[in-house]
């Protein structure tokens, strides 16, 4: 019923930006959370960044701070992801996910979310 949709990946350049843009929908659903994850092959399913609505509380991955943005629309149950300085080692599949657990606590982890989009491919060139 949950249902999560990312898009805006694609192929860029070192240096490079791109900006992600996931919604979350259901006829009932409100998000506590939202976060971005990617998975590059043969590592394990790494949280780039997420935003607790609650306090307006952001997670970035020390590999990503300063360089990527997490904003969005709690309301709307939006989030964006807007990455400036791309490096080929950002390339993964990226995904979107969102909870609506307001008691959760590892919110920027991957076994915090329930819910997932299906993935949109960046590729960063060197």
């Amino acid at each position: 019923q949950v249902q999560v949709v990312e898009s805006g990946g694609g192929l860029v350049q070192a240096g490079g930006s791109l900006r992600l843009s996931c919604a979350a929908s259901g006829r009932t659903f409100s998000s506590y959370a939202m976060g971005w994850f990617r998975q590059a092959p043969g590592k394990e399913r790494e949280c780039v960044a997420a935003i607790r609505w609650s306090g307006g509380y952001k997670y970035y991955a020390d590999s990503v701070k300063g360089r990527f943005t997490i904003s969005g629309d709690n309301a709307k149950n939006l989030v964006y992801l807007q990455m400036n300085s791309l490096k080929p080692e950002d390339t993964a599949v990226y995904y979107c996910a969102a909870n609506d657990n307001p008691y959760s606590s590892i919110w920027y982890q991957v076994r915090g979310y329930d819910y997932w989009g299906q993935g949109t491919q960046v590729t960063v060139s060197s």
